[in-house]
């Protein structure tokens, strides 16, 4: 019996990701894929996560029990029509998309609606591109499945389990619902993202203090504008509607804050800051959203040469693996402090009671 065959659509950071995990999971399965990249696609045969790199969407697409879109969202809707001829009756057709209306109301059209499952990976990065692809990217991260409505539920509940696999955590939504919920969750992060790092540009003195005071909070709040501005110009252009009317609500809030700070109103401002620091504290730590959550400590630290290598000696021992570590200047500290970033929960708290042990402050993020 052959073994099972995955096809992808666009192999960027989140297609690579997934095709990794794939290929880590269930190594005999026939990985194939198809992207506008030739140096991808060669990249990608080169490591070893695709079987066959190919030049068009052709008959190796045909016999599937997989197809990933993971192509811009404009262009996945594009791609549905060419893809119409090969799909078996028991293939799995689903994106990566993170609005889903679009290529529902696609896929109703062309009637493929008994193949069709929508997914959204809620996992990311500010960098982009295959290069940057990770097996371990959708791990514990919230795989949103958004069925279209003629599928059947042994399908569904078979690509559930799917990515469950992948170590992946699928919830099943509504596709309008989605797009509601990630309008807000999602899309709105990244408009006040770039806009505010748009007025900082704009409102800056002449010698530039604001970028190069810029640090802590500031950045923290503004990484997600990293990210790739092609992907986001589609997003919102293709979840006007919501984003438009969540924007509309939004800047109603922001009304509300300028008038209590016009005023002086302490009750309002203590509600506004008590209200969402209680709320934000309410998330479950082990959530991961489309802006990752991040696992790092703050330690004080002599100002000798060797004061990081000494730590890193120490966690390394421990075998605690560091992600990124440097020291930072904030206002938050009195002094700089160094910042040490951890891939998980376990060895952020592993490595804050470590180096107590070892008689170092540190505070906890």
């Amino acid at each position: 019996m052959a073994a099972p065959k995955a096809g992808f659509i666009g192999l960027g950071l989140i297609g690579g990701s997934i095709a990794k995990a794939i290929r880590k999971y269930y190594p005999d399965h026939e990985l194939i894929a198809f992207d506008k990249s030739r140096e991808t696609l060669a990249l990608a045969v080169q490591e070893g996560t695709i079987d066959t790199a190919c030049s068009s969407i052709d008959e190796n697409f045909r016999g599937c029990s997989y197809i990933f879109l993971c192509a811009p969202v404009s262009c996945n809707t594009a791609y549905l029509s060419q893809l119409k001829g090969v799909i078996g009756e028991n293939c799995i057709l689903t994106d990566v998309g993170s609005v889903k209306a679009s290529i529902h109301e696609e896929v109703i059209a062309l009637g493929l609606e008994e193949c069709f499952i929508g997914g959204h990976p809620m996992a990311g990065s500010e960098k982009n591109g295959f290069t940057n692809s990770k097996a371990h990217l959708i791990e514990n991260s919230y795989y949103i499945l958004t069925p279209s409505a003629k599928v059947s539920g042994e399908k569904v509940a078979s690509y559930r389990d799917f990515v469950s696999s992948l170590k992946a955590i699928p919830v099943i939504l509504d596709y309008k619902k989605h797009d509601h919920i990630t309008g807000t969750i999602s899309h709105l992060p990244h408009i006040i993202a770039s806009s505010l790092v748009n007025f900082v540009r704009d409102t800056d003195t002449k010698d530039e203090l604001m970028k190069a005071l810029a640090a802590g909070g500031f950045k923290d709040i503004t990484r997600i504008a990293s990210s790739s501005p092609v992907m986001w110009q589609q997003i919102c252009l293709k979840n006007s509607k919501n984003i438009s009317h969540i924007l509309g609500k939004y800047i109603k809030t922001l009304e509300q804050a300028k008038k209590a700070v016009e005023s002086c109103d302490e009750n309002a401002l203590y509600s506004l800051f008590e209200s969402s620091r209680d709320y934000r504290d309410s998330m479950p730590n082990s959530s991961a959203g489309p802006i990752k959550k991040q696992f790092a400590v703050y330690c004080d630290i002599i100002d000798e040469a060797g004061g990081i290598a000494t730590i890193a000696t120490i966690l390394a021992s421990n075998n605690i693996n560091i992600k990124n570590i440097g020291i930072i200047h904030n206002r938050e500290f009195e002094e700089g402090v160094l910042r040490i970033e951890f891939y998980d929960e376990g060895s952020s708290a592993k490595a804050a009671e470590l180096l107590q042990k070892y008689r170092y402050i540190v505070y906890e993020t």
